[in-house]
Order: structure tokens, then C-alpha cells, then sequence
């Protein structure tokens, strides 16, 4: 169940962010991000020492990543010199069973939703036009990955993070996906256990700066 999670959320992901089609390798998958900081990344299905030093070994180009459900204590006994674990960027891997739940936009607000290049794109706007939350989701059969949700400081604790995470739901539910998956920060988990989300695994990330 887990190693299925984490496919389908490292195809999905590459989905949401534009990138070539992910690359199958004997580890896992392999997605070319070509972004400053993150050449590509490496996303491992089965958190095992074999694969973590075979995905490993196979890097030469700095800024390549690692995502794996482990914490990062345990990944990096098995990380060779010029590797290292990213606390900042490790996460939470989370799912839910999608269900309808019709949101409502809090007064002076107003939602919108787009879909571009197989990518629900959720956003909600103030009175003056100001982008004030977002979120965005790709789906994959029965399953939807849901990515890059987030709230402007300005406009937290009015629900705008809930109505994002509910209408990509409702949308993702239309389009016939039956579970979502995303990987938390540890500041987003807390919305989205309270929207029913279930932490299944740590995600942590490493990559490679020798």
C-alpha cells in the first residue's frame, strides 16, 4: 500500500510541476526537474537500504534529490560522502478517502478554479483581487496528488486553506479519483489532518552537494 502512495505521488508530482514523464529505474522513479536547486530527483517506493545506495550511486550531477519514507536519521546511515539529509525540506507523507463536501467561500472572497495541461489549478482571490490562497492537483486514475497548497500570511486563519483543499477535492472526486495523496510540510499537516488526512510515512529528503 505504501510503495503504491508514493508512485503515485512522485507521477503525479511530476504532473502537477510540468516535468518530462518520470523515468523508471530499478529503485524507484527518477523525475528531471531542471530547477535552480533541484537538477532532478529520485523518488524511492520501497524504503530500503539496497535502493537508497543504489539511487545513490548513481548520481554524479549535484542538486539531484532523494525522497524517501524514512526519517532522516535512518536514511542517512546509508548516504555515501557529498549526500546529505534536508530537515528543512523533509515532510509528511498523507492520504485521504476523497469525498464531496460543496465548500463555501468566506465572505469577501471569491474562488476560482482552472484546468490547464491535466492540472487543476484552485485559487482564491480578496475583494481588491489579490491572490490570497492556492492549490493545485493532478490526477492519476483513482488517485489524486494535490501540490503546492498555500495560504498568503495576510489572509491565514480565515479557512482559505480549507476551501482550497475542499474544492480540489470536490473537483478531483468529479474527475473519478477515490484517494488523495500529498507530501506535508510540518506546517501543513496540521490543515490537513484536520481535514481527515492520515499521515502514513516520513518523507525525507536528501540530495547530493559534494
Amino acid at each position: 500500500m505504501l510503495s503504491e502512495l508514493v508512485s503515485n505521488w512522485g507521477a503525479g508530482w511530476a504532473i502537477s510541476r510540468g516535468t518530462p514523464e518520470p523515468l523508471a529505474t530499478p529503485w524507484g522513479l527518477y523525475i528531471e526537474v531542471g530547477t535552480p536547486g533541484q537538477v532532478g530527483r529520485h523518488v524511492l517506493p520501497e524504503a530500503t537500504e539496497a535502493a537508497v545506495r543504489a539511487a545513490t550511486a548513481s548520481v554524479t550531477v549535484p542538486d539531484t534529490w532523494l525522497k524517501v519514507c524514512l526519517e532522516d536519521a535512518e536514511v542517512e546511515r546509508w548516504l555515501p560522502t557529498g549526500w546529505q539529509a534536508d530537515r528543512e525540506d523533509a515532510g509528511h507523507l498523507m492520504a485521504t478517502d476523497l469525498r464531496t463536501t460543496h465548500p463555501v467561500t468566506p465572505d469577501g472572497y471569491a474562488t476560482s478554479v482552472e484546468h490547464r495541461a491535466g492540472v487543476t489549478y484552485v485559487r482564491v482571490h480578496d475583494a481588491a483581487g489579490t491572490l490570497a490562497a492556492k492549490g493545485q492537483m493532478a490526477v492519476l486514475g483513482d488517485a489524486a496528488v494535490v501540490d503546492r497548497v498555500e495560504t498568503d500570511p495576510a489572509h491565514r486563519r480565515r479557512g482559505l486553506g480549507s476551501v482550497v483543499m475542499r474544492t480540489l477535492a470536490d473537483r478531483a472526486v468529479a474527475e473519478g479519483a477515490r484517494l488523495g495523496i500529498l507530501g506535508a510540510t510540518d506546517e501543513g499537516r496540521a490543515l490537513y489532518e484536520s481535514l481527515d488526512w492520515k499521515r502514513h510515512a516520513p518523507l525525507a529528503a536528501c540530495v547530493y552537494r559534494p
